[in-house]
């Protein structure tokens, strides 16, 4: 094989990866753009030149920084030298899922809304894009990412921003509070995305009993609102989703009448965008519940300050470091609640720390705690690991325990029953001297412990695993190159810059 061939295929196993995390066949990815199926089995075979051209528009497609081509800068890739132990304490910052929800929640108020300590994230930067487009005025106020969020009395849906609501799934949650601000509008998607599929049918269920309807057409969803109509008993949700629930509760809040939503789920972010509706004046009650009653009013406008809780992902990502580098540190603003079971489960497995008093978080409401974390010998626990709805093990928690399990004496099976083949990019920790066996794309069984070496990897264009992947770099001896991290900015404000102020050594670049 020529160095040429080498480097297509390379490019060919990228996109492949990125397709199926978006969840496109090789149909939809050719209709998307414009070719033949024949030709994406080729690309994806390594058996294609590529234009530089043919590369942006995949990226456009599959939003993935992967295979993009961007005019003055390339990819950002992440070197670090492992083998470090980590020191000090590090805050946890808020929740980056209950941030995008208030951002759409603010399309409600026609007055100020002030969002604290927002995660400055490329999902965030996206959707505040989108919203500059459509008349929003936006504003950081100050270095403690405080966000003011002026919403105009009309809203001008024609000059929305197709590209940056493409690059962002969380535009599905305009569904809810556009509705009763326009009779009709359309909503970009991501190409290949069906009406009908698992990502959308959920949220029709929630929003047909408002009189919502929602047509694919080329490129996005037309959405048309009936007046006048309203839920006629309770709305039962076909799935407990984060994002679903939020739309029925975005959809409720300005409905001039009681809704109740049943299956709901109770999960952080939803608690979070509850506990801001009842700062608009919507009455919710059954908050950390499968079954909420909204209070809605047709009306919203006024002046809100809120503060979103703290990210339990982001606090899991930070014990697993200190887990896996054998480190004490101290990560303070736990949201403990939603920590629970996977700080029950680290103990069985011998996990030792200790933990402060509960105080509040500034939105009054979540319990928080300063969590301190010793070097501990592990074991592989008794049963699987699974996730389950709030309040069972968080489902994006889930693939942290595969860099633990890692580092643990013994056989551990993790089953992820939520995503599909996502469990597959847990197998790319065998290049940094793991022992990850792939059951079948839901299941893995990873045999430690570990001798962690370091390696250089892509990125997986999943959020989790990639994060998963840099932390068993800062364990693994020698330097690792960790390429094209885009995915990782997409959801970590600064990772990288701090873990390296409690002693991590990883350096951000770029390919000349």
């Amino acid at each position: 094989m020529t160095q040429s061939d080498s480097y297509l295929a390379r490019i060919g196993t990228l996109i492949r990866d990125a397709r199926q995390h978006s969840g496109l066949t090789q149909a939809q990815l050719a209709t998307e753009l414009k070719t033949s199926q024949s030709a994406i089995n080729r690309i994806e075979k390594g058996q294609q030149n590529l234009t530089l051209d043919t590369l942006a528009r995949i990226g456009s497609a599959l939003d993935s920084e992967l295979v993009s081509v961007a005019p003055a800068a390339g990819p950002s890739h992440l070197r670090v030298k492992g083998g470090t132990t980590l020191s000090g304490s590090i805050d946890v910052k808020s929740s980056k899922n209950a941030g995008v929800a208030l951002l759409c929640a603010a399309l409600l108020n026609t007055g100020t809304t002030v969002l604290r300590k927002v995660a400055r994230i490329e999902e965030v930067n996206r959707l505040l894009e989108v919203l500059e487009s459509i008349g929003v005025r936006t504003t950081w106020l100050n270095e403690q990412n405080d966000l003011e969020l002026v919403v105009p009395e009309r809203l001008d849906l024609a000059k929305m921003d197709a590209e940056a609501a493409r690059r962002t799934r969380s535009i599905i949650m305009f569904l809810g509070p556009l509705m009763h601000r326009v009779d009709t509008f359309d909503l970009p998607y991501a190409g290949g995305c069906d009406l009908g599929t698992r990502t959308v049918e959920p949220h029709m269920t929630a929003l047909r009993p408002f009189g919502l309807k929602v047509v694919a057409t080329d490129g996005s969803y037309h959405a048309s609102a009936a007046r006048g109509v309203a839920p006629e008993r309770p709305i039962v949700l076909t799935e407990r989703g984060d994002t679903v629930t939020e739309n029925a509760l975005l959809a409720a809040a300005r409905h001039d009448g009681v809704t109740v939503i049943r299956n709901a789920s109770p999960n952080y972010m939803v608690q979070d965008l509850c506990f801001f509706l009842e700062r608009l004046g919507v009455r919710i009650e059954g908050i950390g519940t499968t079954t909420l009653r909204v209070t809605g009013k047709q009306d919203i406008r006024g002046d809100v300050d809120y503060a979103p809780s703290e990210d339990p992902i982001e606090a899991m990502s930070l014990i697993t470091a200190a887990i896996v580098t054998s480190s004490q540190i101290t990560v303070r603003r736990v949201p403990i609640e939603f920590m629970e079971i996977e700080l029950a489960l680290l103990e069985e497995m011998g996990f030792r720390y200790e933990r402060s008093e509960e105080y509040l978080a500034e939105n009054g409401h979540t319990r928080l705690v300063d969590i301190t974390t010793h070097p501990s010998t592990l074991r592989a626990p008794i049963d699987k690991i699974h996730p389950m709805p709030f309040p069972g093990l968080n489902i994006d928690n889930l693939p942290f325990f595969a860099v633990i399990a890692a580092q643990a004496e013994g056989q551990t099976m993790l089953h992820d029953w939520v995503y599909e083949n996502r469990a597959i990019y847990l197998t790319e920790l065998n290049k940094l001297g793991a022992q990850v066996k792939l059951l079948d794309p839901h299941r893995v069984l990873i045999e430690g412990p570990t001798h962690w070496s370091g390696a250089e990897l892509v990125c997986p264009p999943a959020l989790r695993p990639a994060v998963v992947i840099l932390i068993a770099m800062l364990a693994a001896k020698g330097t690792s190159v960790l390429r094209s991290v885009y995915v990782i900015n997409r959801g970590y404000e600064d990772l990288a810059l701090r873990l390296n102020a409690l002693g991590a050594e990883i350096e951000t670049f770029r390919d000349i």
